[in-house]
């Protein structure tokens, strides 16, 4: 059975730093494009940032540029989303979510999905 387990999410002050990870079990991590995508209460899912089967090429929300950074390590089947310079609109549920295309900012494509960490930014 495939899983995608969360982990890392938390409180945090405004202008702090969290580290999700993506622990993927099962797929063949090598062959999924991998995607963030975040859910505040009473919002669509929204896209995070996403990055293709081999980590050369990312592609990111405008609100989160510059700000976060995904990666990956295949070897270690997990993704990883660094997020720096945090502000209080960033609270949301965070899911990972695997998908055989790339580049793809469509939550309602995706294949499979965790079952999300809380990030909460005070400020």
């Amino acid at each position: 059975q495939v899983q995608l387990v969360e982990s890392g999410g938390g409180l945090v002050q405004a202008g702090g730093s969290l580290k999700l990870s993506c622990v993927v079990s099962v797929l063949t991590l090598s062959d999924y494009a991998m995607g963030w995508f975040r859910q505040a209460p009473g919002k669509e899912r929204e896209f995070v940032a996403a990055i293709s089967w081999s980590g050369f090429s990312t592609d990111y929300a405008d609100s989160v540029r510059g700000r976060f950074t995904i990666s990956r390590d295949n070897a270690e089947n997990t993704v990883y989303l660094q997020m720096n310079s945090l502000k209080p609109e960033d609270t949301a549920v965070y899911y990972c979510a695997a998908d055989l295309a790339y580049p793809n900012s469509r939550p309602e494509t995706y294949d499979y999905w965790g079952q999300g960490t809380q990030v909460t930014v005070l400020s």
